[in-house]
Formats: structure tokens, C-alpha cells, sequence
């Protein structure tokens, strides 16, 4: 059996994790200021009318 072919490097799977939280990070972010600017411009629209 070798080695090399059962398990990724370390190296690489560090890497690919911290992407993928990166990724998740700014599509969070992107949610929140979405959330964000439709509650702040929600409530002003229902008072002029």
C-alpha cells in the first residue's frame, strides 16, 4: 500500500479548508448586508404611505 495515494497533504487540505471558509465567510457577510439594507429601507416605505 502506498502512503502518498490514501492521504491528501496536509498542506493542500489546509488549504482548500481555508478557501472554503473564505468562501463562506464573504457569502455570509453578503447575506447580512442584504438583511441589513432591507431592514433599514423596509419600515420607511410602510410610513409614507
Amino acid at each position: 500500500m502506498n502512503d502518498k495515494q490514501t492521504k491528501p497533504k496536509p498542506e493542500k487540505t489546509a488549504k482548500t479548508r481555508e478557501d472554503r471558509l473564505k468562501a463562506a465567510l464573504k457569502a455570509n457577510m453578503a447575506k447580512r448586508k442584504a438583511q441589513a439594507r432591507a431592514r433599514a429601507s423596509g419600515p420607511d416605505k410602510e410610513m409614507k404611505e
